[in-house]
């Protein structure tokens, strides 16, 4: 019986064990070093927040493994032997595969700098960076401060846990503005006040020069390398972003960049070795989308198109149009299609923002022929399968606008705000959009 061996227990290598076993009967192993179950780590956060219990982020129960016999494996691999198709745990065990799935997702940046592995010192990707937090910050008295570098999606979030424990936070963060290498500046100033809004001491222009030792090798503060400031503190979160966790695979044979080397089938140098999920660089561009993409749903959809090819029936990854969704605190955001930072020359740019500072949208579009090529939301919620369909049929930004309420996802009772906007659309471009009738009735149904 073939045996397709994954390692890697994330979003990317369980969907494809699953997927794999819907559609044949070969044997499966997974193997993980962190758990020996399957966890939504994106939860993680909610566990600290005190909203759910670790067991609640394991989406199945513990006896789905032996039902659907995917056998699981606790353990880490040192090296990969792909001329004996082998594999060599750090305890000198062996274990032999006819396929391998590479699917070991990402860890916390690391830069070198003084004092980053002492005690009290995380990242927030694991499950035990949740469990050091619980044991570095479990309150106010035990953590009298918290510094986190790195401006990014994770930082955000570490500091919300914090912040839910009255726990003082520092937030150190090098650009000059929040994400602003993602977000356009309206969007980015946006999210600088609303995290100062609640009580996050942000420091833009800030990188850490060292993180200093108490006599026991805890951290007790960290240098400012712009200002030579010292900031006494008990935790330090290290959020500068994520890079692909392939150390263990560097004298495989397998083609590395940043990350694994893949073609558009998920496919290595390396005949039926594969790679899948955050971990993964894409040999060559996929629309605009970048090499290597961190995201939860691009992880289960290589996992979905990997199993196919496993199974027999070779079948290209092939993700759509670029979607996400995040929280900063409590403000929700969206995108679909292409937001840049920067406008490229063809586009231009449609920004509207409630006088709340709460929410916003920005629509991208070809100056030239208006074809609607993107939007951000802030504190708006919109359906997906609405800009799905839009971007598809290259639908121009009139047609977006004129059905903007067919697109609003917020619930009843919510105030309607498209009104407002096609009328700022239309004093900017000198037009006369009007919203279609449909969108009208829904709008008068939803704020009689």
């Amino acid at each position: 019986m073939e045996h397709i061996v994954i390692i890697g227990n994330g979003i990317s290598g369980v969907t494809t064990a699953r997927h794999i076993r819907k559609l044949s009967d070969k044997k499966i192993t997974i193997i993980s070093a962190e758990t020996e179950f399957f966890f939504s780590r994106t939860a993680l956060m909610y566990v600290y927040m005190g909203h759910m219990k670790f067991e609640h982020t394991q989406p199945y129960e513990n006896w789905f493994w032996k039902k659907n016999n995917i056998e699981l494996k606790k353990g880490f691999v040192e090296k990969v032997n792909f001329e004996e198709n082998q594999l060599i745990f750090s305890n000198g065990e062996t274990m032999n595969y006819d396929k391998l799935v590479i699917a070991t997702g990402s860890k916390p940046n690391k830069f070198g700098w003084p004092g980053q592995d002492l005690e009290a010192v995380m990242g927030m990707y694991h499950k035990q960076d949740l469990e050091n937090l619980e044991k570095y910050a479990p309150n106010n008295k035990i953590c009298k401060r918290a510094v986190i570098v790195g401006g990014g999606l994770i930082g955000i979030e570490m500091a919300e846990m914090l912040r839910s424990r009255d726990i003082p936070v520092t937030f150190l963060v090098r650009e000059s503005s929040f994400w602003n290498g993602v977000l356009p500046a309206e969007e980015s100033e946006m999210i600088n006040k609303h995290i100062r809004e609640h009580h996050i001491d942000l420091r833009l222009n800030c990188n850490l020069k060292e993180i200093l030792s108490d006599k026991n090798g805890k951290a007790r503060a960290v240098i400012v390398a712009e200002t030579g400031e010292e900031i006494p503190c008990d935790v330090v979160g290290l959020t500068a972003g994520v890079s692909p966790n392939i150390s263990f695979l560097k004298e495989s044979g397998i083609e590395l960049g940043r990350g694994v080397k893949v073609n558009r089938f998920l496919e290595t140098n390396i005949k039926d070795i594969y790679a899948i999920g955050d971990c993964a660089e894409q040999h060559e561009a996929i629309d605009q989308r970048r090499p290597i993409e961190a995201v939860w749903y691009t992880g289960r959809m290589m996992g979905e198109t990997l199993a196919q090819t496993i199974c027999g029936n070779r079948t290209q990854y092939k993700p759509g149009h670029w979607f996400n969704s995040a929280k900063f605190l409590d403000l929700e955001y969206q995108t679909y299609g292409w937001v840049w930072a920067q406008p490229k020359e063809n586009e231009a740019r449609f920004y509207w923002e409630h006088k709340d500072g709460k929410k916003c949208i920005h629509i991208n579009y070809d100056k030239n022929t208006y074809e609607f090529l993107g939007i951000n939301t802030f504190g708006i919620r919109m359906r997906h399968e609405f800009f799905d369909s839009v971007l598809n049929k290259k639908q121009s930004v009139e047609y977006v606008l004129e059905h903007l309420a067919d697109a609003n996802f917020d619930p009843e009772f919510y105030q309607l705000h498209e009104k407002e906007i096609v009328a700022k659309f239309n004093t900017e471009n000198k037009t006369n959009i009007q919203l279609k009738k449909k969108s009208w009735n829904r709008i008068f149904k939803l704020q009689a």
